[in-house]
């Protein structure tokens, strides 16, 4: 079988045949880390973000998310998972150079925060394409609170050569459907500071001083408090084919929200409040735990650049920070998650429902805040069954996948991290959740900020114990050179008045024809 792509009734030695060691050898990942700048007390840091790290509109590795204090730090494209993570860290290693007595916050669930309106938003400076970049911001910020954008995750970018539209979606439906495993192994934010629920209901249990936790969460970031939309639980996008998933996401992106019309683009000063009232203001906005991507050509819109040429990799959206590692992550868990990307793409991947939808939905939040309690279920097929024996029954399929790998890699490495989650999943007790659960009550006095600060300077002092070499500092010097540079070419070719420049970014005519429509003459 020459195709990636999983056929019903394939044999499913012909589908690892098709895992050649060449295809294998061209896998390749990336990373996006959002980490907040916190203050040595444990605040959200009310600094700009550092001169020294050049500008956040056009530095291809450090950026900012939502905040101002909100930095993102990206890899490029990685041939291996230990080479990805190398990559972080050098990255990190010329942040920390940049940030005096600041410290990155280690965990999703953000530091202690100020008030809802004093988050500082992320600037980019007087060009068009960065005011837009602030007052799309702005605009999450009216719609969603800014307090719920200061979550901070690690996002995977994954690609194999010779998969196409049909089996990238098919790798994500059954992502989707198994995500839930994830979300238990490697979940890590079951804690909160009260700061971040101030005078909200959260239905939260306190926790040690000044925290909340849920004693059996993973993951309260994918949970109800996390990335959530009222507003985008109305979509139900099927992910059934490009077609649909575009039609989907037009639709959202063109359809007026009576709530968000209310808020208005401008306020009565004449200052942008959101860029648009439509149910989402552009693409970026659609909350999900992964998404079809690819790379655009400058100004193009995303959903353009997918009809135009197609799926190209796909991002995995739903990893915690990991507070026990420098990075953020661990090259273990990359491994795994090659594993697990390639057993969704190879497994039968049947059509979702809108039924299936509303259940994996449920299934999210029901691992979310409890997938460590004993006996959980989750509904599969219209039907229930175990937590933990259908995670059981995933890392079955992904043990001879990651057999497959190491034939062809070299090693054990695949098969020792399917092995360390089957050990992970039997034992409780021993996941990133629980540990942290622990370690905030054994080790701090109950104190989740005692926690993370703590966690954070021993990932700065083991960060700086490796320092950059010379020509890795004078690289990253460079890269901050050119990035200011940029933003000031950007800056000085603007002739547009942004409302202008708004209005036609914003034109449905350029999200693109759905495939296979003729273009207009």
């Amino acid at each position: 079988m020459n195709s990636l792509q999983a056929l019903p009734g394939a044999d499913p030695r012909e589908r690892l045949e098709a895992l050649t060691p060449e295809r294998l050898r061209g896998m390749r990942r990336g990373l996006e880390k959002e980490s907040l700048r916190v203050a040595a007390g444990g605040a959200l840091a009310t600094t700009p973000h550092p001169a020294a790290l050049g500008s956040a509109l056009t530095h291809a590795h450090i950026t900012t998310d939502f905040s101002e204090a909100q930095l993102e730090l990206i890899t490029g494209v990685n041939a291996s998972a230990d080479g990805c993570i190398a990559e972080l860290e050098r990255i990190h290693r010329f942040t920390y150079g940049a940030l005096g007595d600041e410290l990155m916050w280690p965990s999703s669930m953000p530091c202690v925060l100020p008030a809802d309106d004093e988050i500082p938003i992320g600037q980019y400076g007087t060009s068009n394409v960065g005011r837009a970049k602030s007052v799309y911001r702005a605009g999450l910020g009216h719609r969603y609170g800014r307090r719920m954008q200061t979550i901070s995750g690690i996002h995977y970018n994954w690609s194999l050569p010779g998969v196409g539209n049909a089996g990238y979606f098919g790798l994500i439906r059954n992502f989707r459907r198994q995500a839930f495993l994830l979300l238990v192994l490697f979940g890590a934010s079951p804690a909160v500071c009260s700061t971040f629920v101030a005078d909200q209901p959260h239905g939260l249990e306190p926790f040690g001083d000044g925290g909340l936790h849920l004693p059996h969460a993973t993951s309260l970031r994918m949970g109800r408090l996390g990335y959530q939309s009222d507003a985008q639980a109305s979509l139900a996008v099927s992910y059934n084919c490009l077609d649909g998933y575009g039609r989907s996401l037009e639709d959202a992106l063109t359809r007026p929200y009576p709530p968000y019309e209310a808020i208005g683009v401008l306020d009565a000063r004449g200052e942008y409040r959101q860029l648009a009232t439509t149910l989402l203001q552009i693409e970026n906005e659609f909350y999900g735990t992964i998404r079809p991507k690819r790379v655009i050509f400058p100004g193009e819109r995303p959903l353009h650049a997918l009809r135009e040429r197609g799926v190209e990799y796909v991002e995995v959206r739903l990893m915690d920070l990991d507070p026990f590692v420098p990075a953020g992550i661990r090259a273990e868990t990359l491994r795994f998650l090659d594993v697990f990307l390639l057993h969704c793409l190879l497994s039968d991947s049947p059509p979702d429902s809108p039924q299936e939808i509303a259940a994996l939905a449920r299934n999210q939040h029901r691992t979310a805040a409890r997938g460590r309690e004993p006996g959980l279920m989750l509904e599969k097929g219209g039907r229930e069954i175990g937590l933990r024996q259908w995670g059981q029954q995933i890392l079955d399929g992904c043990a001879p996948i990651a057999a497959q790998m190491d034939a062809s890699l070299g090693g054990r490495q695949h098969a020792d991290a399917v092995a360390a989650a089957r050990r992970a999943l039997d034992n409780p007790s021993e996941l990133p959740s629980a540990r942290v659960l622990r370690a905030v009550a054994e080790q701090h006095q109950g104190s989740f900020i005692g926690f993370g600060l703590a966690q954070a300077h021993a990932a700065r002092d083991a960060l700086l114990a490796q320092p950059l070499t010379a020509d890795e500092q004078a690289h990253f010097m460079a890269l901050t050179q050119r990035s200011v540079a940029e933003q000031r070419e950007i800056e000085a070719a603007d002739t547009l008045p942004f409302e202008q420049y708004r209005r036609q970014y914003l034109s449905p005519d350029r999200l693109g024809l759905p495939r296979g429509l003729p273009q207009a003459a």
